[in-house]
């Protein structure tokens, strides 16, 4: 017997000033699914679920969900109050957590009157501690959201959409912080919930869990819907021909022999609230024609170490030495001007100035250059022809290079800072998951950039939580857990896995 439908988008479009979003997008949920929603960036997926959820009004359109007697009626435009009650339940890529209040208080935060959850604790709790049982997702409920790591705000997310009783279950690149096996897990337990009445939509680019988890796929194109398949009859192949219009080539790197050292990072020891945010007397050698990958969950000092290559943080303990000679003075410009190139976590709040024009943001590192700017005075036409120049190189999209830089796509910010960090040439390399959230052609495209710069006799530092990534690039792998690192003997993607969980093999 066919499953029954839950939910129709019929024909959305949204249209921001000169930018068509979604064009006449229609797309059905059936009970028990489990939807992935595929698409280059900036092809509307984001955009089509903020008005499922009611963030955004549709400029035609109407959605309908199922009722309580199993009927489809509409749903209220344009209002989150109305998704919530129909049981539509949405976690987005970027965090919307409150960071000065603890896990609990965040998960029953508008669900329940103050009165009410004062009264009903134990209840809450319960419940919570049920959903996480059921999940598979544990956080830690008493400590605030600001002190935990990505992965356990992650897990806050979804389990704060689970408390509410949501039955459509919308996941915005919901495994980009995990290990393999707690993506596995999250997968595994969805897919338990779903046995009990519970549906999902899933926006990914990673090809693994679409075809593993997923029981039907729908590929969006310059905002249109450009056709959907059962999972079954799918493939890398067809589905990125789908996606781009061709297909896309993945990156398989030639092993080549590393040269000398060229960074090298001495007993140091970073001061944090624990050992999660601190870095244990680590030492790390860099060479030359070298992609190192540095392998982990999320918050386990990655964050730290980055910080400290990139000048942000100074060492309480130990040297920074740049072929054999001590870096004194560090601090992020001196870092630069040393040949240093960083990709931050963070796009939005380390990789740009959201104020500032895409123009400005692509030469924000680089204020001091006589091409940039003479006697004081910035050089407008050249920064403008810059920012052409690299837009269409890199394949940044957006309403324009002079508008506001907060106003592209989170993929098209990270295309921005790529496009700023591999023009430059930089001999080392820090790339702080710079594949998060783009697609398979604009992460192939970051994938080919870092292989170029191991290849010119560059030294890149990958940290990436994606795990099928540092297998794929990098040409040593360490795993870094508890602020410490720890070196790889084995190539074992579960072996690996295990490693970053704190467990022996």
């Amino acid at each position: 017997m066919e499953a029954a439908t839950v939910l129709k988008l019929n024909g959305l479009a949204k249209r921001f000033g000169s930018i068509l979003a979604n064009d006449d997008v229609t797309i059905h949920l059936q009970n028990g699914e489990v939807l992935a929603l595929l698409g280059e960036n900036g092809a509307g997926k984001t955009t089509l679920m903020n008005m499922l959820f009611g963030h955004y009004l549709p400029d035609s359109g109407n959605i309908e969900i199922k009722s309580v007697n199993g009927d489809l009626v509409p749903l209220e435009l344009g209002n989150p109050s109305a998704a919530l009650a129909a049981g539509i339940g949405m976690v987005h890529q970027h965090f919307t957590l409150a960071e000065n209040i603890t896990a609990f208080e965040n998960i029953t935060l508008g669900a329940e009157s103050l009165f009410s959850l004062r009264r009903n604790q134990r209840k809450a709790e319960k419940k919570i501690n049920n959903i996480m049982s059921n999940s598979g997702l544990e956080a830690p409920l008493d400590i605030p959201v600001g002190r935990l790591s990505v992965g356990e705000r992650q897990r806050v997310e979804i389990l704060k959409a689970l408390y509410r009783d949501a039955h459509i279950l919308v996941l915005d690149e919901p495994t980009a912080v995990l290990t393999p096996q707690e993506a596995d897990a999250l997968f595994s337990n969805l897919r338990r919930m779903t046995n009990h009445g519970l549906s999902v939509i899933f926006i990914t680019h990673k090809m693994r869990e679409v075809l593993s988890f997923s029981d039907r796929l729908v590929v969006l194109r310059h905002g249109k819907n450009v056709g959907s398949m059962e999972t079954s009859n799918a493939s890398e192949k067809k589905i990125a021909r789908l996606m781009v219009g061709s297909e896309t080539q993945k990156v398989s790197p030639k092993r080549i022999t590393p040269g000398g050292p060229i960074l090298l990072l001495n007993d140091i020891s970073v001061a944090g609230r624990s050992k999660r945010d601190s870095l244990q007397n680590i030492s790390l050698t860099l060479k030359s024609h070298e992609i190192l990958g540095i392998a982990g969950i999320s918050g386990n000092g990655q964050n730290v170490l980055a910080d400290l290559i990139s000048g942000l943080v100074l060492p309480d303990k130990g040297s920074i030495l740049l072929k054999g000679v001590a870096i004194q003075n560090i601090n992020p410009l001196n870092m630069i001007k040393l040949g240093f190139g960083r990709i931050p976590e963070d796009r939005h709040r380390q990789g740009i100035v959201g104020g500032l024009s895409v123009s400005e943001n692509m030469v924000i590192e680089r204020l001091d250059d006589p091409l940039i700017q003479n006697f004081g005075f910035l050089r407008s036409s050249v920064i403008n022809d810059n920012a052409q120049t690299l837009s269409e190189k890199y394949d940044v999209r957006g309403p324009g290079i002079d508008q506001a830089s907060r106003l592209l796509s989170g993929g098209n910010i990270q295309k921005l800072i790529l496009a700023r960090v591999f023009e430059q040439q930089p001999e080392i390399i820090l790339a702080n998951q710079p594949t998060r959230g783009l697609d398979m052609g604009a992460a192939s495209d970051v994938q080919r950039h870092l292989i170029e710069a191991r290849d010119r006799g560059g030294g890149v530092i990958l940290i990436s939580e994606d795990l099928d990534e540092i297998l794929g690039l990098a040409d040593r792998i360490v795993v870094m857990r508890d602020g410490n690192l720890h070196d790889v003997n084995s190539s074992s993607r579960e072996a690996i896995g295990l490693m970053m969980a704190g467990e022996s093999v």
